[in-house]
């Protein structure tokens, strides 16, 4: 990965901003990703969420608390979409090297490092990426490094 890819992560603009429930996204391929999960919490944030505010109020008035909620949310819905309903696996880096690369594959200290959860329900995902969401949204977590390899380890290598 690239230097902007090692550096991507998830990150809202300010909390109870006009903007505080959009994801900021800079130029190049991470966009697409950050976009993908941007729909779904909208959808969460519009359509799901119990609140007092109406619709457009309901995209402004939301804190800290709430952007984390909505991400986990829609880190989940997107996993669990990907594992065709039925499963959703999650990375996340772990202190010690857990792999030594084949011979004749370079060490990038990172892919080493991962380690794989894997739910059958739903919810104990969303549940699992709540407790761990700094993990995809802390400055240099790698986090939408993460996303991607979740992503693809829910959908299988085989499809």
């Amino acid at each position: 990965f690239s230097c902007k890819w090692a550096a991507a992560h998830f990150r809202f603009h300010r909390p109870h901003s006009d903007l505080a429930y959009a994801l900021e996204a800079g130029k190049g391929g991470t966009r697409a990703i950050l976009m993908a999960v941007q729909a779904h919490i909208i959808t969460y944030l519009l359509f799901t969420r119990d609140t007092k505010y109406t619709y457009l109020e309901r995209l402004c008035q939301i804190g800290q608390q709430e952007q984390e909620q909505a991400l986990a949310v829609a880190m989940a819905e997107t996993l669990w979409a990907a594992g065709g309903s039925s499963r959703a696996v999650v990375c996340l880096i772990t202190t010690p090297v857990t792999v030594l690369p084949p011979r004749g594959y370079r060490a990038d200290t990172f892919t080493e490092r991962i380690r794989l959860f894997e739910f059958l329900e739903k919810s104990a995902a969303q549940e699992f990426i709540s407790d761990h969401i700094n993990c995809f949204k802390g400055e240099g977590s790698h986090g939408l490094v993460l996303f991607l390899y979740s992503l693809l380890f829910s959908r299988t290598l085989e499809r």
